[in-house]
């Protein structure tokens, strides 16, 4: 069984053996061929992807070579021969990836927070944040993060990158809905130091210190956030969080304000 490791440095094993190709080009396909799995990559976006617009005259030759040094890789290393079924499959004008159920890591990913987002609906605040656990933990890292990117792979890592962001933000949720403020101020403040204009988690940064009874620290964050907008970007914190502020100074702050954030 392979399994397919993107979600920090590329990895690939073969029932527990690494096979990850070590060249940089035929490491540049092959996070092509993962990010568009089961699907059929032509030869014009795997020339596009490693060479953007400057292609040499030999590009469908270089790659059909770098396709072949790729299943070579697969394979341990050894030439699997024109017969022998591989996950790498040749097409007319490309070449498809076969990944299975449960082998890729950033379809791993999607499906847990997809149950999570279902069981926090659901009004399981408990499964949801298990699952978030189970999903964040797979990550190691950016995406492809030893790989050069070219255009589709950069797009495919941006995705994934909001994807794991709307994860972050469900576990807040979750968090708060099982009361666990006190548990979420450290890694509240971390993500908000790092994300120092993203409204969404500043705010909810704010309602967990104010939930601790930290409400002079809660208007700081505020106010911190309010003249950095104004002297990056010309702009207001959003209504909704002027509304927080005034729950603040009013001591009526709940969970509930939560739905008052931009995002």
């Amino acid at each position: 069984m392979l399994t397919w490791r993107t979600l920090g440095a590329l990895r690939v094993s073969a029932d527990g053996r690494d096979v990850t190709p070590t060249a940089p080009k035929v490491r540049q396909v092959l996070a092509l061929l993962l990010a568009r799995r089961n699907s059929v990559v032509s030869l014009s976006a795997l020339t596009t992807e490693l060479w953007a617009e400057d292609p040499p005259r030999s590009a469908t030759a270089t790659v059909q070579t770098y396709a072949y040094q790729l299943r070579k890789a697969l394979h341990g290393g050894e030439d699997p021969g024109p017969g022998e079924p591989g996950p790498l499959v040749t097409h007319a004008h490309g070449y498809l990836l076969q990944v299975g159920p449960g082998e890729c890591d950033a379809e791993e990913f999607a499906h847990l927070t997809r149950l999570a987002r279902t069981a926090l609906a659901g009004g399981d605040p408990a499964g949801a944040e298990a699952l978030l656990d189970r999903a964040l933990g797979l990550w190691d890292g950016p995406p492809f993060a030893d790989i050069t990117h070219g255009p589709a792979v950069h797009g495919h890592a941006l995705r994934l990158k909001e994807l794991h962001l709307q994860a972050e933000e469900l576990r807040v949720i979750a968090g708060l809905r099982l009361d666990r403020h006190r548990e979420l101020v450290g890694e509240l403040k971390e993500i908000a130091c790092a994300r120092p204009l993203h409204e969404w988690f500043q705010g909810a940064l704010i309602i967990t210190l104010e939930r601790c009874g930290r409400r002079s620290e809660a208007l700081e964050v505020y106010g911190r956030l309010s003249a950095q907008l104004r002297d990056e970007l010309g702009l207001d914190p959003s209504p909704g969080l002027q509304r927080l502020r005034q729950h603040v100074l009013t001591d009526r702050v709940s969970t509930a304000d939560l739905d008052l954030l931009p995002g």
